[in-house]
């Protein structure tokens, strides 16, 4: 059976649409876990009250986006998940999401597939996956490979967002689960999906199952909209900044290859250094 792990602090509105798009879904064959990391606008009675079929496991206030997934996944597992899928609650699942993605889950031995994004809002592509390039830091996105009419089935790719990713159960028990002490918050869906391709599992963006989401509402993306000093600082070293060079630090280090790994490190502080004042 599939599972579906949301990991929610506050943002009920979110929740909300979210769960309503899951209760739509064409197929109807699994289950959803809201992790509630101490929410405080009224997340916990709304879901007790409207959302019955959902098991809703109560965070301390400071698990972070890696913590919260694995309480999921944990509890998940304990009963049996065969499939598991991480998924953030600003995302909407389009009514053939799930459907879509079991259909590429059963077509070859276990893999990972992720979600095609599309803006919520506008329904212009935002996200596909991609290759990253160690030597440079820079991504090269499926979306620039990849023609509008080609834009079907599923694709090999590097890295995926947790963002409806969809896992089979054989790859934490070969790998474990989320690096939540290393990655509290930012990269560790990255190195999930890099470390599950080192230990020899296949990774698909899937352009068949689409999600949409709302690239301006991450916690990065508010901390740029006014550069200040205190918001480049947080956007440098706070666990929910995305250019946090700690975290990205250990990602490299895990996952780059060795000969690599010194003009990484270079390349990457540089981009994130000046790159908070260009973007």
């Amino acid at each position: 059976m599939l599972y579906i792990v949301i990991p929610v602090f506050n943002r009920l509105s979110y929740t909300r649409a979210c769960l309503d798009a899951l209760r739509a879904q064409t197929e109807q064959g699994f289950q959803t876990i809201v992790v509630d990391d101490g929410s405080t606008d009224g997340t916990a009675e709304a879901l007790a009250a409207d959302y019955p079929e959902v098991i809703v496991l109560p965070g301390t206030g400071s698990l972070f986006w890696t913590a919260g997934v694995n309480l999921g996944l944990r509890y998940a597992l304990d009963q049996g998940a065969s499939w598991l899928m991480t998924m953030n609650n600003d995302v909407v699942a389009y009514p053939d999401f799930v459907e879509k993605m079991m259909q590429a889950a059963h077509s070859r031995p276990p893999a990972l597939y992720g979600a095609f994004e599309l803006d919520a809002r506008t329904q212009e592509p935002v996200y596909a996956g991609g290759w990253l390039n160690w030597r440079t830091g820079s991504f090269r996105r499926l979306l620039d490979d990849v023609p509008l009419e080609q834009r079907h089935g599923q694709y090999s790719t590097e890295c995926l967002p947790g963002r409806g990713l969809l896992i089979p159960r054989v790859v934490f028990e070969r790998i474990g689960l989320f690096a939540a002490e290393l990655l509290p918050h930012y990269y560790a869906d990255y190195d999930f999906t890099h470390q599950a391709r080192l230990a020899g599992f296949e990774v698909y963006l899937n352009f068949d199952a689409c999600l949409g989401t709302y690239p301006d509402e991450s916690g990065d993306q508010h901390n740029r909209q006014q550069r200040t000093l205190r918001n480049y600082y947080q956007h440098l070293f706070s666990i929910r900044g995305g250019a946090n060079l700690r975290d990205f630090t250990w990602f490299a280090r895990r996952n780059c290859p060795p000969r690599d790994l010194p003009l990484c490190l270079l390349t990457g502080y540089s981009r994130r250094l000046v790159g908070y004042f260009l973007k």
